[in-house]
């Protein structure tokens, strides 16, 4: 038998050994009764466990000690630990355990495994002398994180490799030839990995499918989201589904739902926007209270449990917004045609209905399901005007609502919300994609009009089922959850706020929450802005969706759920279904299954977010391609150990300048002080710093830029 051969069975049942005696809550066996356990009965096999036994006993580190002759345990109970591999640049990694309180486990680059960036593994860990760091070894992978990445093919006469785009994966996939489906030298492709032969250094794949030349924006753009796992299409069964739903609403439909089609109704979305999830509709009562209706789209009515639509919703997570497309969640037959609430057209909904008297209060309330025909289309540009000018169609009720959503706004902000006003960059592109100029986005009353209405509508549909109970337990429901920022992130970002002057008050949740405010407020417009926002949102916990009752620190909301999205959003569709569910005294569902759906869903959003900021990266590589050698005036954005950060103020975008590129001293990281700060002379750049910069290079295929200072 071949030595490999005969060392991959040794490390099979050194493995099973070890499971043996964890399972016997690590008791002391000799090697007949460990080859009992594992039902092995022919000598060979028993004297390979006694030599196992006694070779790993004899080494330091070795799993196993003899406690007494002959009878062995584990060195240590726990060697074993179940982790996920984060990969650093030179090839080892950290596994990262569920278990806050157990440090990361170091693996040098041999001891890997074949173990890839996100997989789940098994590792032995084991200590190493006083006060050093736990290291490992993997033992086994147990789920594959990603088996596709999309990448460059290069073809030689006899075989072909696909390099990948992701950075974090070091391995080059060989692809035989006969495996290319097609794909040319040089094509972006994405490639399924389908082996990995023991003791090679290269992963073996096949071609999946080619998306193109190298570059182009289609190209690039479908590169990215393959790259996090979102498809370029919906599949045919899907599709069919879709288009099986009649157009016609059926009668006997209209005649169970409240009637909305008489009351005035409009919706305020982007110019471009071609699915309208909302309306508003608006009434004054006698009594000179308000009438204001949250419409959404009733996409439930139309998408059932357990069908090809839901499940591809479902897996998808989210529609994700790209700069220059969008990757909806539901067939355009839905998004944008049978739940889009266009105007002149009679819709489905499912509706928060409020009464508010002048002063914003909430004197009634009603949540059901709806037929509303909008009578107008504002794009928020349209919108925005009637209010500044105070003319124009439905001019008094905008008027009116736009007062109520100013008080709403207030009331939050004197409950301690937080307002993170950061600039979103937006470009303008010519017919091929390419960025002409880049732009920032500001967000004025018609934006945060409808904002104050929907988080009221999110707000009143969690609390209504928050405060609900069957018997002693409360009923199970989506929450979209955000904690308090952890001590430690909030007092260095507040030391860091007050090198410009602005003072963080850490004393309690609401002077956090106040003292947050009056520093946005007072960034508006200048150009540290979106450092110290960005800074401000890093220090923040991150939101997820959950049924563990949490309050939402940002908003200040004691019960907060996501309800007006669900043409764009899954955990929309879960609340709609669920507020069905038990408006109908529905009994309460299965907490475990559904919150299984919900860190599913956090998980998909966080991937969308991550696909579309790289498409943002594409595109200011892009744009930057053809303005090398031009100097800018820049903020330094971010400092990290090789480089520093910095964002260009005209065009926010950001590239980086790298240590070995600043000539007049050596320069280190001070991790504490946010600053790069020169050994010899003590010049130092700091986080937020103004610099003067000169663009280098530009990597479009990996979506870096370069910068070097210009002194």
């Amino acid at each position: 038998m071949s030595t490999k051969k005969s060392n991959a069975i040794k490390h099979v049942l050194t493995q099973l050994i070890a499971d043996a005696f964890e399972k016997s809550g690590n008791k002391a066996l000799n090697y007949k009764q460990v080859s009992a356990k594992l039902n092995i009965t022919d000598p060979i096999s028993k004297n390979t466990i006694l030599s196992i036994l006694q070779e790993e006993s004899k080494i330091k580190s070795g799993l196993f000690k003899e406690t007494e002759k002959g009878k062995f345990t584990l060195r240590e109970l726990k060697t074993f630990i179940i982790g996920k591999v984060d990969m650093t640049a030179d090839g080892s990694a950290f596994i990262v355990t569920e278990d806050e309180l157990e440090d990361d486990i170091y693996v040098a680059p041999r001891k890997l495994r074949n173990a890839l960036h996100g997989d789940t593994v098994k590792v032995y860990a084991y200590e190493k002398s006083k006060g050093r760091r736990k290291e490992g070894e993997v033992v086994e992978i147990i789920e594959r994180f990603r088996t596709d990445f999309t990448g460059v093919v290069t073809v030689s006469k006899r075989f072909a490799f696909l390099i990948a785009d992701d950075r974090k994966m070091l391995h080059d996939i060989y692809v035989p030839l006969e495996d290319l489906n097609g794909a040319k030298d040089q094509d972006k492709a994405v490639v399924t990995i389908t082996d990995w032969p023991q003791g090679s250094k290269n992963p073996v794949g096949k071609i999946k499918h080619v998306l193109g030349r190298q570059g182009e924006n289609n190209t690039e753009m479908n590169a990215i989201l393959a790259d996090y796992g979102f498809p370029l299409a919906f599949p045919n069964q899907v599709e069919q589904e879709a288009e099986a739903i009649p157009e016609i609403i059926d009668e006997t439909e209209i005649n169970k739902r409240k009637d909305f089609r008489d009351i005035l109704t409009f919706t305020i979305d982007p110019a471009d926007a071609k699915d309208f999830d909302d309306a508003i509709s608006f009434r004054q009562l006698e009594d000179g209270t308000y009438e204001i209706g949250i419409h959404i789209a009733d996409v439930t009515h139309y998408v059932k449990a357990d069908t090809e639509l839901d499940k591809e919703a479902y897996e998808r997570g989210t529609s994700v917004y790209l700069v220059d497309r969008v990757i909806p969640m539901l067939p355009e037959r839905l998004s944008n045609d049978l739940c889009s609430l266009r105007p002149n057209e009679d819709k489905l909904c499912f509706s928060a209905v409020f009464i508010l008297d002048n002063q914003a209060h909430v004197k009634e309330q009603w949540f059901g399901k709806t037929i509303i025909h909008s009578d107008r289309r504002f794009s928020y540009e349209e919108a925005q005007e009637i209010i500044e000018t105070k003319e124009g169609q439905f001019c008094n009720e905008l008027l009116i609502l736009n007062k109520l959503a100013y008080i709403l706004r207030e009331h939050k902000f004197k409950q301690g919300a937080i307002s993170f006003e950061s600039t979103e960059v937006k470009f303008k592109l010519d017919e091929n994609g390419k960025p002409l100029g880049v732009y920032t986005k500001e967000r004025k009353d018609a934006h945060k009009l409808i904002e104050d209405y929907m988080l009221l509508a999110n707000r009143k549909v969690a609390e209504y089922i928050g405060k609900q109970s069957k018997g002693t337990k409360k009923l199970p429901f989506v929450y979209r959850n955000h904690d308090a920022p952890n001590e430690q992130s909030l007092t260095s970002f507040a030391q860091f706020a007050a090198r410009f002057g602005y003072k963080i008050n850490t004393k309690s949740e609401k002077e956090i929450a106040k003292s947050l405010n009056a520093l946005m407020l007072d960034v508006e417009g200048k150009k540290e802005q979106n450092v110290l926002t960005t800074l401000a949102i890093r220090s923040m916990a991150k939101a997820v969706y959950t049924l563990k009752k949490h309050s939402h620190y940002g908003l200040a909301f004691d019960y907060y759920t996501h309800f007006t999205s669900p043409i764009r959003r899954y955990p929309d569709v879960m609340v709609h279904r669920l507020l069905e569910h038990y408006l109908q005294g529905g009994k309460a569902v299965n907490e475990e299954a559904y919150e299984k759906m919900c860190v599913h869903a956090s998980q998909m959003e966080k991937k969308a977010a991550d696909a579309e900021r790289a498409s943002i990266k594409y595109k200011q590589a892009e744009f930057l391609q053809n303005q090398i050698g031009n100097t800018y005036l820049g903020i330094i954005s971010g400092v990290t150990e090789w480089g520093m950060y910095v964002e260009i103020e005209e065009n926010k975008c950001e590239g980086m300048v790298r240590l070995r590129d600043i000539t007049d001293d050596f320069y280190s990281l001070d991790e504490k002080n946010y600053a790069i700060i020169g050994q010899r002379k003590k010049k130092s750049y700091q986080l937020g710093d103004e610099v003067k910069i000169k663009v280098k290079t530009v990597n479009l295929a990996k979506r870096q830029i370069d910068f070097t200072l210009v002194s």
